[in-house]
């Protein structure tokens, strides 16, 4: 770290999910603050560099990889460069937090096993640090929900642009590797378990291609199911269920939390139908952004251990293949069988 107080980020691309949500969140965060963008031309690095006040701007991604003074990289490029350029970071010597998801399969992100020794890799999953989801497992955790047995997800967006990356099928686009990485993440999470196997139903785009609607169940076994449905071409949509024998947790907005304001969740015994028995909690202001950059701030500055690097991300890559492999076989594909 040479000594420096706060990490340097650097920040490879100008899209939208850096310029709108993360690059902010780093600015807030505690640990660090972005030094550098880069952008495959100068021009619009500048622009963007301008307006987010950052000091520096690179016309190429390489330059950026190759200033001295960036410690860590966050790797917000279209799916299909995730690796490459995360492999090309950490060979540089830089710490990357790399958007989800992380690979196109989980062949691929098992290339990031090779990484040079001592940088950390991370999947940007920023809802693992909001604290509506810290809370929701704390609940389960404690019994709140009984035994928690049942999580429901829905997701969906509508998004019919040809020229638009996530309709894109070479380059990992669709509803599954998109938002689905997210009702996906959350079984792992609230469960605190493993799916054994997976079944899915996929409606796929006939121009694109990609998995327009995605429906799938999750069998995390002693009777605990995950089922969701995401789609990239209906009514926008989002909420989480976790339901427990004595009550149900709801997550209202359980991906796109408005960034640094406060946020709901409801707790319901089921005694009034309608949810006429169900009790609000509120989630104090929150930015799920800065909260992630600061666990892997932490993590780099070797303060905490950092608590998912590769071997998780591929492991959500394996179960996303598990669900397509489910959707083409036409049923169930145990996780030990995937391929």
């Amino acid at each position: 770290m040479s000594g420096a107080k706060k990490i340097r980020w650097g920040v490879l691309s100008t899209a939208k999910i850096g310029r709108e949500k993360v690059i902010p969140g780093i600015m807030s965060s505690r640990t660090g603050y972005v030094a550098a963008i880069a952008s495959r031309g100068l021009e619009r690095a500048q622009h963007a560099a301008n307006q987010l006040s950052i000091a520096k701007a690179y016309g190429t991604y390489e330059d950026l990889l190759a200033d001295p003074d960036i410690d860590a990289i966050y790797n917000p490029l279209p799916n299909h460069l995730h690796v490459p350029l995360t492999l090309q970071a950490a060979d540089a010597g830089k710490h990357v937090l790399c958007e989800k998801p992380v690979a196109l399969n989980a062949g691929e992100a098992r290339q990031l096993l090779s990484a040079q020794e001592g940088r950390l890799i991370a999947e940007a999953f920023m809802v693992r640090a909001h604290l509506q989801w810290i809370r929701a497992r704390d609940l389960v955790r404690s019994g709140a929900l009984g035994e928690l047995k049942a999580i429901q997800g829905f997701f969906s967006y509508f998004n019919a642009d040809p020229a638009n990356i996530r309709n894109d099928a070479e380059i990992g686009g669709g509803a599954l590797l998109d938002i689905g990485c997210y009702t996906m993440l959350a079984g792992r999470y609230f469960f605190d378990a493993e799916p054994q196997r997976v079944v899915a139903m996929i409606d796929r785009d006939p121009e694109f291609g990609t998995d327009r609607t995605t429906s799938a169940m999750l069998d995390f076994r002693q009777g605990r199911h995950l089922s969701f449905t995401v789609s990239t071409q209906l009514t926008p949509h989002q909420r989480f269920q976790l339901v427990g024998t004595t009550k149900r947790l709801e997550l209202l907005i359980p991906v796109n939390a408005p960034q640094g304001g406060a946020t709901e969740i409801r707790l319901d015994d089921g005694s009034k139908l309608g949810d006429g028995s169900a009790v609000t909690e509120t989630i104090a202001p929150c930015d799920q952004y800065a909260e992630m950059a600061d666990v892997f701030g932490r993590a780099i500055l070797g303060e905490t251990p950092l608590p998912y690097g590769v071997e998780d991300a591929i492991q959500n890559m394996t179960i996303l293949d598990a669900l397509f492999q489910s959707a083409k076989e036409g049923g169930w594909v145990s996780l030990s069988q995937s391929t």
